[in-house]
């Protein structure tokens, strides 16, 4: 990892330390990071488990508000910090799911105003982007951004992010779950760190006739999530195939979004994050797509593809660098802030 590669950072600050808070989604996290040289120096998690169904956003969010306290405490004593000790609190406001952002972002102006400390708004999807590149030591890479709540193809032009492709519907994680859940394979969704979904395809085989669709750079997982639904309403004894089936065509269909965006792009580098980045089936495709195209790839590492609070204080950090800190009232929740709203500063 060389920062100075990856970052055009001032020099006029030394020796930051930021605490990030994240809780746009079913993870509440307090990370806290400090550069240079950059370091974690605490990496806090409580995430929110449904046993059954899906988030509920009233569940979600009390579950969140009775471990806050917990959890910042927790990575203060982790860090082994005093409050003098910090330049700035940092908070993911969007895009995510209202209730949830509004208690990282209470959290974060309670704590600016009875610390006295800036207050840097964060951008969900930046943040994922930015931990990626800083553990992969990626500079300008064609970006898979693919979680719960958003799937998109993403490269860096002019101070931003741009998307260049994207789910015209539902996100991939957002199709594998609700696929899981209609037909009772899951909750949990994850056991041993595999997708339930990946347990259920693993005796399958292929089925011919769900739908495929790709359209340009963009992709849609609604019609093969219906069509597969139906199927298996007719066909219960074939799950394993169905699993199979759906599974490779989510895949393919983003492969194939990639493969179009790295030749309209000429990218040379392909970095995969995001919370279904950790699934070792579609990473090894990966592996293989970006051997045939003779591209560099890397996804970011698991421990760092979910939600966290660390890559909230980092993109936080780099953003108080270039002094992007906001006055406490404008510290608001923005559900559907998109990442090509962001003016991307630190970048060489």
């Amino acid at each position: 990892m060389v920062i100075q590669n990856l970052y055009n950072l001032p020099q006029k600050r030394e020796n930051s330390i930021v605490i990030g808070i994240e809780s746009t989604a079913h993870t509440l996290g307090i990370g806290i990071v400090s550069h240079p040289p950059f370091k974690v120096l605490a990496d806090v998690r409580f995430e929110y488990n449904p046993q059954i169904g899906g988030l509920h956003p009233r569940f979600v969010t009390e579950y969140m508000v009775g471990n806050i306290g917990d959890a910042l405490e927790k990575a203060v004593k982790e860090a082994g910090i005093k409050a003098s000790d910090i330049s700035g609190i940092a908070v993911a406001l969007g895009p995510g799911i209202g209730p949830q952002l509004r208690v990282g972002a209470t959290l974060a102006r309670a704590l600016a105003l009875s610390l006295r400390k800036p207050i840097i708004p964060v951008n969900h999807a930046v943040a994922h982007i930015e931990i990626g590149r800083l553990l992969c030591g990626k500079k300008d890479p064609l970006v898979v951004y693919i979680s719960g709540g958003n799937t998109q193809l993403i490269v860096y032009k002019e101070k931003r992010y741009r998307v260049i492709g994207e789910t015209l519907d539902i996100a991939l994680g957002n199709l594998l779950d609700a696929f899981s859940r209609e037909i009772g394979i899951a909750p949990p969704y994850i056991v041993n760190g595999k997708h339930a979904i990946d347990i259920c395809a693993k005796a399958g085989s292929y089925i011919r006739g769900f739908p495929y669709t790709v359209k340009g750079q963009d992709i849609s997982y609604s019609g093969l999530l219906t069509a597969a639904l139906r199927y298996a309403e007719k066909n219960s004894k074939e799950l394993n195939s169905i699993c199979y089936t759906v599974r490779e065509i989510a895949f393919a269909q983003l492969i194939e979004a990639s493969e179009r965006a790295l030749s309209s792009t000429n990218k040379k580098e392909i970095l995969m994050v995001g919370g279904v980045a950790a699934n070792d089936y579609l990473h090894g495709k990966y592996i293989e797509m970006a051997r045939e195209r003779s591209v560099n790839y890397c996804r970011v590492s698991k421990k760092y593809a979910g939600d966290n609070g660390v890559m909230i204080a980092w993109t936080g950090l780099l953003s108080y660098l270039y002094g992007s800190d906001v006055p406490i009232i404008n510290a608001v929740a923005r559900q559907r802030w998109r990442i090509d709203e962001v003016d991307i500063l630190w970048m060489p």
